[in-house]
């Protein structure tokens, strides 16, 4: 049914409590489908059932679809929804909605008598998370019904929903798995008593949090708190289970890094005030206190402001919201550092994967097409056998592109358009391709692609692709070169037409390609000719810089003669910055501009080329320097950037993880040229062994390998369950070689 409550006397910022009752006679099976036009919870017979919304754009709404089982007789769900009433990085603002069906395995809507009522005990529009996202919860609990989820709560009085949000008919799946839900115990790192040191209650509520005297000695006590490490940073939310009087005030705050040893609940590079805590008043007694949106967050503490002896902690747990559970990917080799920076890039990626790979699970959840396009495919297909996530970005992106076609940077939730990301998202659509041989991805695709491809025709000179189509990211510190057209974009632009040319030819749209093709060649000559010019000038590689020469050497215009001195300036450029050069500048905040930076990001593009060139070692021991950097301080996701006053979960910074699987075991899906094919480039370095396990992608099988040095060269071996191709497999004699069961070899090392 989609329906919401007929009252609505405040704009936004407000929940509802929605009862629905169904019967059956016997054991069904279910299909329960659920879409929201804010975030809600559900429970089923009182037990978590599912949270949501997937974000859609609200010309396409799209459900998620759970598998379940009814036992015979009545069921009693509950749903607590959120309308938040203002756009958000995660939805745009829209009409309040709830829709949830429940359907047998013949396809029939069983029918469910609903009740609702809004919930008077929370105020609105207290304070803003941040910029980014909705509303702190600000809530006496004492106005609000008791034991409402329970099943046998009477809710006669309650009124039924009225008729609300879109067209039944317009609703599509979201292609995704169920976002899942675990729960951690926990313990108290630190804790004591506490005494309020600033303003009264609304002056302001994070900085009263952290202002509080956490071990009064010269005022009495009037409260207690408990300080906990969630042993990595995560999107969720506590459940607890106190005893406390009536009217304790009870406050959960959280963030990524501590400040002064203590939870700090403000975000970082928010653009504006932060609140990063819950806030609630008990109604007495024994209680569960369990915010419904999920923060983000490492530490959490939890202050209860009552007479100390009358607090009992009765349970603590966090529930903590994410796609995928453990690595089923896996990498170890000799060196134990780089075993910790692999499964930390897969751990940070976990960390930004809920209905979509996010920014960050705590400065804003958005779903940015630069995440999903670069390292965020890699590191998925080499970790995990589902990246649909994926899949459905590049088509949101898409779907939210503006008028001149160009698709969406940030979407679906208050679009922002980037240049760069749109070129680069030709690129990544026909690397899906490749990762899984997904054909209705480019077919799907296609229509966007048309109109992305129209808005940068359309954008086109003579000299390239000018600026003022967007906003230009290269990389975090870059410095544009001068001249008319930013040769970097340039080059990202040239990458994603070479993509859409090929994926012209798979699709056989003559007519297009020619369009492609018309655009590459003047982007060859400009480029090429802007390369000779600068190259001729006794200081042409510091003209060049840093990032043109990555992208020039990886598209072809830094080859032969040229390679070496490129390499060595990359390579030099990176060993003249921070960390490796510990005097170098600091990227201290998103406004810095230098030609001595060098990021976490942009490596997922510089290394490949480096790699392919002789040149992992190096490769090896920067992921030892600078992602070595990056763990200090018991940090266990990546920075953002090399620098800790960033974001402290990003998993855009985590290329070594893919990196590591793809050179160290030599296994690169290419299921593009048949289903379960692989290319096999093993680049080892200097590392003497190493093993793992490569997901078959759209399955639920692996591939084990391992490999180390010896005598007579490096012993390969390989365990499949299924058949699997290879191609390129040193010694053979065929292209391709078809692997069932054990594959076992030894290499020449200088075979590789």
């Amino acid at each position: 049914m989609m329906m919401w409550t007929d009252v609505q006397d405040v704009e936004h910022d407000y929940y509802v409590a929605f009862r629905g009752v169904v019967e059956v006679n016997e054991t069904t099976t279910v299909t329960i489908r659920t879409l929201a036009s804010g975030w809600f919870t559900a429970w089923r017979d009182g037990v978590h059932l599912t949270e949501g919304p997937a974000r859609f754009k609200p010309e396409y709404p799209e459900y998620d679809a759970i598998e379940t089982v009814l036992l015979p007789g009545r069921t009693v769900f509950a749903i607590q929804a959120h309308h938040i009433g203002i756009t958000t990085r995660i939805l745009q603002d829209m009409a309040p909605f709830l829709y949830f069906e429940v359907f047998d395995e013949e396809g029939h809507a069983l029918p469910l008598k609903w009740r609702c009522i809004r919930l008077p005990g929370y105020a609105s529009g207290i304070r803003r998370i941040n910029p980014q996202l909705g509303w702190i919860e600000y809530c006496d609990t004492r106005a609000n019904p008791v034991d409402w989820i329970n099943p046998s709560f009477d809710d006669q009085e309650w009124d039924p929903p009225i008729a609300a949000g879109p067209d039944r008919s317009s609703l599509g799946p979201t292609g995704l798995a169920p976002v899942q839900q675990f729960v951690l115990g926990l313990q108290p790192m630190a804790s004591g008593e506490l005494a309020e040191g600033f303003g009264y209650e609304l002056d302001d509520i994070p900085a009263r949090f952290f202002l509080r005297n956490l071990a009064p000695t010269d005022v009495p006590p009037q409260g207690v708190w408990r300080r906990y490490d969630l042993g990595r940073v995560r999107l969720g939310r506590p459940r607890f289970v106190l005893d406390v009087p009536e009217g304790a005030v009870i406050q959960f705050a959280y963030c990524e890094a501590m400040q002064h040893g203590r939870v700090s609940p403000y975000i970082t590079l928010s653009a504006g005030p932060s609140c990063n805590l819950d806030h609630y008043v008990a109604r007495g007694g024994q209680q569960v206190f369990e915010p419904i949106t999920p923060k983000g967050g490492r530490y959490m503490e939890v202050h209860i402001l009552a007479d100390p002896a009358s607090v009992h902690f009765v349970e603590e747990s966090y529930l903590e919201r994410g796609y995928y559970g453990p690595a089923e990917g896996a990498f170890t080799c000799d060196d134990p550092l780089l075993n910790r920076i692999w499964m930390t890039g897969v751990e940070t990626y976990r960390a930004c994967a809920e209905d979509a790979i996010i920014d960050n699970p705590t400065r804003e959840r958005g779903q940015w097409t630069g995440d999903v396009v670069g390292v965020g495919v890699d590191i998925g297909s080499a970790a995990y056998g589902d990246i649909r996530l994926i899949r459905r970005a590049l088509i949101q992106s898409g779907l939210c592109a503006n008028e001149q076609g160009m698709v969406s940077g940030m979407s679906p939730g208050g679009d922002i358009f980037v240049n760069t990301y749109a070129v680069q998202w030709f690129t990544a659509c026909l690397h899906y391709y490749e990762l899984t041989g997904d054909r209705t991805l480019l077919e799907d695709a296609y229509p966007h692609a048309v109109r992305n491809l129209g808005a940068f025709e359309a954008h086109m000179t003579s000299e390239g692709l000018p600026d003022g189509l967007g906003w230009t990211f290269v990389d975090w510190g870059y410095a544009r070169n001068e001249g008319p057209v930013d040769i970097a974009l340039n080059l990202h632009f040239l990458a994603g037409i070479r993509s859409m040319i090929t994926w012209c030819d798979i699709l056989e749209k003559q007519a297009d390609r020619k369009r492609c093709e018309a655009i590459a060649n003047t982007l060859e000559r400009v480029i090429g000719g802007w390369f000779d010019a600068t190259l001729a000038h006794d200081d042409g590689w510091e003209q060049i810089g840093y990032h043109a020469a990555v992208l020039g050497l990886a598209n072809g215009f830094l080859d032969g003669d040229r390679a070496a001195p490129c390499i060595t300036r990359i390579k030099r450029h990176m060993l003249n910055c921070f960390p490796n050069n510990p005097d170098g500048p600091r990227n201290s905040d998103p406004a810095v501009q230098s030609h001595q930076i060098i990021t976490p990001y942009f490596a997922h593009y510089a290394f490949p080329p480096l790699i392919e060139r002789g040149e992992m070692d190096f490769v090896l021991d920067q992921f030892r320097t600078c992602w070595g950097y990056g763990l200090q301080e018991g940090r266990t996701t990546w920075i953002e950037v090399f620098d800790p006053r960033w974001s402290h979960c990003h998993q855009w910074a985590g290329c070594p993880t893919w990196q590591l699987s793809r050179y160290g075991l030599g296994l690169h899906p290419r299921f593009d040229l048949g289903d379960r094919h692989f290319v096999f480039r093993l680049i080892p370095g200097r590392l003497t062994r190493a093993s793992g396990r490569v997901p078959v992608l759209n399955s639920e099988h692996f591939v084990d390998i391992e490999w180390e040095h010896g005598a007579d060269g490096i012993r390969y071996r390989l365990k499949t369950p299924v058949p699997i191709w290879l191609h390129g497999v040193p010694g053979t004699s065929s292209d391709m070689t078809a692997i069932q069961d054990v594959f076992e070899t030894v290499f020449p090392r200088e075979a590789l």
